[in-house]
């Protein structure tokens, strides 16, 4: 099953930081390791307001198919529709990795046939 390809209300990511070890030595001196080369610990929330019961449904049942947060998938366009390709592009990880669950979905019903849907999402290095 495929990631629901509904537009997001809105979204957030979290930048991540390079993998580095510091070492602090007792004279005060600080050693510092870069052990990638790629950004860690990206994440992006992203927030669907006011959609129809159904479509929140997709993203629990995503959320089963790829075991919790076991699998990693591929993250539609649609979920930066609405942010600049320039914006988009700095995002580690929507073109260069997957992605997997970080927690479960959260669903807020909003009135009968209506919910929001909350999604907290990580970026994984292939």
């Amino acid at each position: 099953m495929t990631y629901p390809t509904t537009t997001p209300t809105s979204r957030s990511f979290s930048y991540g930081n390079y993998p580095v070890k510091t070492s602090q030595m007792m004279d005060g001196f600080e050693t510092r390791i870069l052990l990638g080369s790629k950004r860690t610990g990206v994440e992006m929330q992203l927030q669907y307001n006011n959609i129809a019961d159904d479509l929140a449904k997709n993203f629990l049942d995503h959320f089963e198919s790829q075991k919790g947060t076991y699998l990693t998938f591929d993250l539609p366009a649609g979920a930066t529709t609405g942010m600049s390709s320039s914006l988009a592009g700095a995002i580690p990880g929507v073109s260069d990795t997957q992605w997997r669950w970080a927690e479960p979905p959260a669903v807020t019903s909003v009135y009968p046939g209506v919910s929001s849907v909350s999604v907290k999402l990580v970026a994984v290095l292939v």
